[in-house]
This record gives structure tokens, sequence and C-alpha cells, in this order.
């Protein structure tokens, strides 16, 4: 498995940095578990669940929403959870298409992102909680 860039890792709390690793993980094999031999491209379950028409793209979408949920649940802000939603929203009308959208679903990895996006905004909230317990301390 690759390693995932954790911005600000030693601000958030543990079970914020449990779930979002649990998160990484789901969204890793859903988008780029495996490398395709002798290229630098990586797919996962996503582009796979795409081959069957509209239902895998449907099972994706609940998948990817499930992600979206569970992100939100950890307080995000309305602006990053409607990003999200957009992400996935966009991930299964682009593997609907036919063919040209299975091929797109290898490239487009909405639920990496998700959870890229959802650390990112984590790590502001708790960076900002604690330049104020700073300021209150003065």
């Amino acid at each position: 498995m690759r390693v995932v860039a954790k911005p600000f890792p030693e601000i958030l709390s543990s079970s914020e940095d449990q779930i979002l690793n649990r998160l990484e993980k789901l969204a890793d094999l859903l988008d780029s578990r495996w490398r395709i031999p002798k290229t630098q491209i990586r797919i996962g379950l996503d582009p796979l669940l795409g081959l069957v028409p509209v239902l895998g793209d449907a099972i994706s979408a609940i998948i990817g929403l499930y992600i979206v949920v569970e992100l939100s649940d950890l307080g995000l802000p309305l602006w990053t959870r409607l990003r999200m939603l957009t992400n996935v929203v966009l991930d299964f009308v682009l593997g609907c298409t036919p063919v040209l959208g299975d091929a797109l679903d290898v490239f487009y990895r909405s639920n990496v992102w998700n959870v890229a996006i959802a650390r990112k905004a984590l790590a502001k909230q708790a960076a900002r909680r604690a330049r104020r317990a700073r300021k209150r301390r003065r």
C-alpha cells in the first residue's frame, strides 16, 4: 500500500486519525490498490466494478457516499462536504458513460481525493482550535 502524505498529523485527535486511516485504506482499495504491470497506472475496485454497466457504478457511488458520511460525522464544514459529494456524483456520472467512463474511472480517484480533502480540512480546524487555546492562555 502506498503512503499518503498526512498534513499536520500531530494536531488531529487520535480518534479522528483512526477514522481517517480506516477510510484511507477503503479509499485506496476502491481507487488505487493494484498497479497495472509494466505501467505506473494504479487501479482499485471502482474501475473494476465500473465494468458492470450502471450497477457497478451505483455500488461504487454507495461506498463513496459511505466514506463521505463517515467523514462528515467528524464535523467537516459544509463547503468541504459539498466538494466531497460533488466528487462522488461526478465519479458516478462519468462512470456511467459507456466505454469512456470505464477509462475515466481509472484516473478519477474521487475516494482518495475525498479523504485527502477531509484530512486537510480537519487539520485546519485543529490548528484553529490550537491557536484559540494558545490565545486564551495568554
